[in-house]
């Protein structure tokens, strides 16, 4: 999980179709609410060695990612085409923090994940440079929107870009 990046939106930039302002808690004495996006895909996170060349079954969907280190290479892809033989896990299901996210905001991840934590949910976190990426099992999707909405944060399905 990469936390240093809870960020407030900008209020210049494009906001890549993206509504509703994030806050930090610099900026107001209120909890930090935000408002994410759930998508339908059924994605799977895949393990694979090191410095491996990424499979040609690996379809894109809403969210698709590339993390290598020298010890792994990870993959989250669409679910749909991962062979059975392959180490990995699905079905996951992507929900996206709204909004161009500010680089040097703190504490959104911990406003979202502290709810889900507190109800049981796994979750698999991806950071781009614009937002926040979470993963919850799919089987959980409908409980971790109840765990948002109970804390203050708005769910709503994605509109397709």
């Amino acid at each position: 999980m990469h936390e240093p990046r809870p960020r407030s939106r900008r209020d210049h930039g494009p906001d890549h179709g993206r509504t509703g302002p994030v806050t930090t808690s610099h900026e107001t004495s209120e909890p930090q609410t935000h408002s994410l996006s759930r998508y339908p895909e059924t994605l799977a996170v895949v393990r694979l060695a090191p410095g491996a060349e990424i499979p040609e079954w690996a379809e894109s969907s809403s969210v698709f990612s590339i993390t290598a280190t020298g010890t792994e290479t990870s993959l989250v892809c669409a679910g749909r085409s991962v062979p059975k033989k392959a180490r990995h896990q699905k079905p996951w299901t992507a929900f996206c923090v709204d909004g161009s996210l500010d680089l040097a905001a703190t504490g959104i991840l911990v406003t979202l994940l502290a709810p889900l934590a507190e109800a049981e949910i796994p979750v698999f976190v991806l950071s781009t440079f614009d937002t926040d990426w979470i993963l919850v099992p799919t089987g959980m999707g409908d409980r971790a929107e109840e765990a948002w909405r109970r804390s203050g944060h708005t769910v709503a399905p994605a509109v397709p870009v």
